[in-house]
């Protein structure tokens, strides 16, 4: 099982702490240090049935500087995907992938193992 955080992230710590209070292993991944590649968010993105937009940290800073709300709808899934790889701080977090399943964001009652 992979989780990818933000460490500062308060979201990402309570996915962490749910995860280890149930002593579910998972290996850690930073997602500014390792941000995941194109060829993993085509991947996840399709394993999720999620639509690409998802994958975005629709409220963080870097998301709203870049003015992605208005720019997105134009952009091809490509060219979506291609701009989640450039940078960590504009995917969702945490990011939990486990065989075939992929959970974006927390909510612990989507949290269930």
């Amino acid at each position: 099982m992979l989780f990818i955080e933000y460490p500062k992230c308060s979201t990402c710590k309570r996915a962490k702490k749910y995860l280890e209070d149930r002593g579910i292993a998972f290996q850690d991944r930073h997602i500014v240090e390792e941000n995941p590649t194109e060829e993993e968010l085509t991947k996840w993105i399709g394993m999720s049935g999620l639509p690409v937009k998802k994958f975005f940290n629709t409220s963080g800073m870097k998301y709203k500087e870049l003015g992605l709300k208005d720019r997105l709808p134009d952009m091809s899934q490509e060219e979506q995907i291609r701009l989640l790889a450039s940078d960590g701080m504009l995917v969702k977090r945490p990011l939990l992938i486990d065989g075939d399943r992929i959970l974006v964001g927390f909510k612990e009652k989507d949290w269930t193992f």
